[in-house]
């Protein structure tokens, strides 16, 4: 076996007990992720050859879906509801605000570090809307008056 980037080694600890599965590459992506908070492109290689796929079939299971991401995070991921009930109840607006709050789109980090955007389309807080998610806890009813206080407070966190 050819020797991995330093950075990617934990990669290869993830074949172990998935490889050997029907329909590994998505359950291995999603392991992958959940233990570096992002599938590093130097990773696909690797991950191709163990498969046996080419490089373009993993590399478009990994850009068709919205939830994995080829760069590092940033220290708070934010996830903003784009599904119906919430754009109905102004999910928009507070998409337009964010965005422009924290100087980016969706998909980046603040050059500081700081944040993620990402968009979701459902967080199942549907009666609450418009809902977003800041890493595991879900807010509702968030207005951009909401989000700035819901940001100051994320800052704030060690």
């Amino acid at each position: 076996m050819t020797e991995l980037p330093s950075n990617i080694e934990s990669v290869k600890g993830i074949f172990g007990g998935l490889s050997h599965k029907p329909g590994a590459l998505l359950p291995i992506l999603h392991a992958i992720q959940n233990a570096l908070g992002y599938v590093p492109p130097e990773s696909v290689p690797f991950i191709a050859r163990e498969l046996n796929l080419s490089r373009a079939e993993v590399h478009g299971v990994i850009t068709f879906y919205h939830y994995f991401r080829d760069t590092p995070p940033g220290r708070h991921t934010l996830h903003i509801c784009r599904a119906e009930a919430c754009k109905a109840m102004g999910s928009d607006a507070l998409e337009a605000h964010a965005k422009q709050t924290l100087g980016i789109d969706y998909h980046e980090n603040t050059s500081d570090g700081e944040f993620s955007l990402e968009p979701v389309y459902c967080l199942g807080n549907c009666a609450c809307s418009p809902s977003m998610m800041v890493g595991t806890e879900v807010y509702g009813r968030v207005t951009p008056e909401r989000f700035d206080e819901i940001i100051a407070e994320a800052q704030a966190k060690p």
